[in-house]
């Protein structure tokens, strides 16, 4: 038997076993049970994903990714909300181990007309970016993203209640974490990494150790969104107060979480033929206002300018820039342990190209990331071609190079990696 936390994960299968008979009506005393009472949707998927490292790395397996993936996802809908569980069981044969993902364990209900309430395990995002994130402060899992996995992956669940309120002058939306939630962020285990305090690349033989914040309703976190739409343009403003998501500091030997508070705003809407987005934040380091301390991140400005047009049949493009402005540049220039010293502004442009072939059945994409600054790249190739309504095949890459080591693609350069996939949904 696999156990999340305590819980046994046999129960969701045992729930999944149960649903025939009661939808059916077979058993008789049906509606006096649990399931007749909540009559259960099913969905999900299994998938055999593999990927090899393109470049030899002397700090991990030659796998990128070798795993096998069963996603159960069970809905209630009763008259007073909805219920719902997804969850992975992983049989991850880089580490040789099985797993299982809690991605979704929540309850969703309208109390009022005006306000909705969600609290469980879910998945949160807000935002304009395109695979770029600014006022987005909900965990992401960079370490999926770049080894392989399905994009939606990026995204990791929180543990929090959201409650959103509807009005005629605005809405708001609000996310409590009760405990604190970071990014599944690079460590050292499955991706090789610039090691600042080694001064160079490292992988298994440097894992990053954290301490990090993880008491209950004390290392909590706040976001919140209040958003209108306004003559077809949605306008909102950001605020979070919590910590870095991935360590943004060092305590000695290990990396830490700084307390951090971003303020910003968004506005999306037609522009042209297609979508232009703005979106700004502005990171406060709330352990570091000065930039004094060399050890730990300083605030910064984020800025960030999109378009996304149709530019011919089933053939899309987007472009985006991205600017981080670091304040304080001064005092940290003075303050700044021995190794190379960050610009004081980081441009990134990214492109999206996306087309559709085969009836709309093959998706050929690619999504490039370049910054002029760093002189580092980072492609992500994909293509995904739907067999049947049930099956579908991918093949695609996570090409890395850059000019110098400590940049944020050129670290990763060694990671490069293709990798090919086979899904059944059901």
């Amino acid at each position: 038997m696999i156990w999340y936390k305590g819980i046994p994960v046999v129960i969701f299968f045992t729930a999944v076993l149960s649903v025939p008979a009661v939808a059916q009506g077979e058993d008789d005393g049906a509606d006096e049970s649990f399931f007749g009472i909540f009559p259960i949707e099913t969905h999900g998927f299994y998938e055999i994903r593999s990927g090899y490292r393109v470049r030899k790395d002397p700090h991990q397996k030659d796998m990128s990714v070798m795993e096998n993936r069963f996603q159960i996802d069970l809905a209630s809908y009763p008259d007073w909300g909805d219920l719902k569980v997804k969850g992975d069981v992983l049989g991850d044969l880089v580490e040789e181990q099985a797993d299982f993902d809690l991605r979704e364990g929540s309850i969703f209900t309208q109390p009022l007309e005006f306000m909705d309430l969600k609290v469980g395990r879910q998945i949160l995002t807000w935002g304009t970016g395109d695979l770029i994130f600014i006022n987005d402060m909900f965990p992401k899992d960079w370490q999926s993203f770049f080894i392989g996995r399905d994009t939606e992956y990026l995204k990791a669940p929180s543990d929090a209640a959201k409650v959103s309120l509807f009005g005629d002058w605005a809405n708001l939306d609000f996310v409590y974490t009760p405990k604190f939630d970071p990014d599944r962020f690079i460590s050292g285990e499955r991706l090789s990494y610039w090691n600042s305090t080694l001064g160079r690349i490292a992988g298994q033989d440097a894992i990053t150790h954290t301490d990090r914040p993880n008491r209950w309703f004390r290392d909590s976190e706040f976001a919140a969104r209040l958003y209108k739409n306004i003559n077809n343009y949605e306008v909102a403003v950001y605020g979070y107060r919590g910590y870095f998501k991935s360590p943004g500091g060092l305590d000695g030997t290990q990396a830490i979480f700084p307390d951090l508070n971003v303020y910003g705003a968004s506005v999306r809407g037609n522009a042209g033929k297609g979508i232009g987005n703005l979106e700004f934040g502005y990171y406060e380091s709330a352990d570091d206002q000065s930039g004094n301390n060399g050890f730990i991140n300083n605030s910064e400005f984020r800025f960030l300018a999109g378009y996304t047009q149709e530019v011919g049949k089933d053939f899309t493009a987007g472009l985006q820039y991205y600017i981080e402005h670091m304040t304080d540049y001064g005092e940290y220039l003075d303050n700044l342990p021995a190794g190379p010293a960050r610009d004081r502004d980081r441009h990134l442009v990214t492109v999206r190209l996306t087309k559709l072939l085969m009836n709309q059945n093959l998706r050929c994409s690619l999504f490039t990331y370049y910054s002029p600054t760093d002189k580092d790249v980072y492609m992500r190739p994909n293509l995904n071609y739907k067999v049947s309504d049930d099956v579908a095949v991918e093949v695609g890459a996570n090409i890395f190079f850059g000019d110098f080591p400590n940049t944020f693609f050129g670290q990763f350069e060694n990671n490069s990696n293709i990798y090919a996939a086979v899904r059944y949904s059901f």
